[in-house]
Formats: structure tokens, C-alpha cells, sequence
């Protein structure tokens, strides 16, 4: 039987030296993580990440480039692994009033002191790793993505 990883994405955006993170509730325990999701067929991993975006967090991203891309084994859940596409971009158009993914408590806009010390709470260890790749530099363009029809 073939292997398949479940196919994810995940985004990064900043303003005023703030990250966008959305807190969520995962099995009973509130943690923090990219707005992130599922690849749904039939759309880009580019269009997945907007879609994502805006449903978790009522706010517009545009994908500037790829950070990374990140294959995490669940530690619970030996048969289930990820495979991440995490993107940088910008948000723009709030969408106040929204009513945000089940599960999602909030959008939250947390400098890097502030998620350093809430470490204990990110959801995974993706989450701190996408964001110190994008402070190293990390930057790729868009159009390594291909979408073959």
C-alpha cells in the first residue's frame, strides 16, 4: 500500500513587527498556529493558502513566496504525516465581523518576545520553525510551484 502525506498549508504574514496567528482549541488545550489547512481538490496550493487564510482569520493574503516546504510526522499518530507549504505574504481587507473555522478562537497579532514565551502553546513545532526560516531568509518565488493541468 502506497504512503500519502496529507498535504497542508500554512501562512506567514507581519505588520508592525507583529505575526498573524490564529489560537485555536485542539483537543481541549488553546495553542497558537499559523492560519493553516488542507490542500481541498481541485484548487492550487497558492489558492489554498488564501482560501485558509481568510477562513481562520477574516483577513486577505496574497502569498509573496515560499518560506519552505516542511514534512512533519504526527507524534501522535504514527500512519499520519504533513506535508507543509508555508508561504510568506501580505494581509490586507479585514473582513470584521466573520465568522472564523470551527475551532478558532481568534486571529492574534504576536511579536516574536511574545511567542518565545508561548512556546509551550504553538500547536507544533512547524510553527516557530516557519517563522525563524523567514527571519533567516529565507525566500523562494512562487513560480517553483507548479500546477500541471
Amino acid at each position: 500500500m502506497q504512503w500519502k502525506p496529507n498535504t497542508t498549508v500554512a501562512a506567514i504574514a507581519k505588520k508592525d513587527g507583529r505575526f498573524l496567528l490564529v489560537e485555536e482549541n485542539i483537543n481541549e488545550k488553546l495553542v497558537f498556529n499559523q492560519p493553516a489547512g488542507h490542500l481541498e481538490h481541485g484548487e492550487t496550493i497558492i489558492e489554498a493558502a488564501k482560501r485558509e487564510v481568510l477562513e481562520e482569520t477574516a483577513w486577505e493574503f496574497e502569498p509573496e513566496y515560499l518560506v519552505g516546504i516542511y514534512l512533519y510526522p504526527n507524534p501522535h499518530q504514527a500512519d499520519i504525516s504533513y506535508l507543509r507549504f508555508c508561504f510568506f505574504g501580505h494581509v490586507s481587507n479585514e473582513h470584521k465581523g466573520q465568522a472564523l473555522d470551527d475551532g478558532i478562537l481568534r486571529a492574534a497579532w504576536l511579536n516574536p518576545e511574545e511567542i518565545e514565551n508561548e512556546q509551550d502553546r504553538m500547536r507544533s513545532p512547524l510553527v516557530t520553525r516557519c517563522i525563524d526560516d523567514y527571519l533567516k531568509g529565507n525566500r523562494y518565488p512562487l513560480d517553483l510551484i507548479h500546477h500541471a493541468i
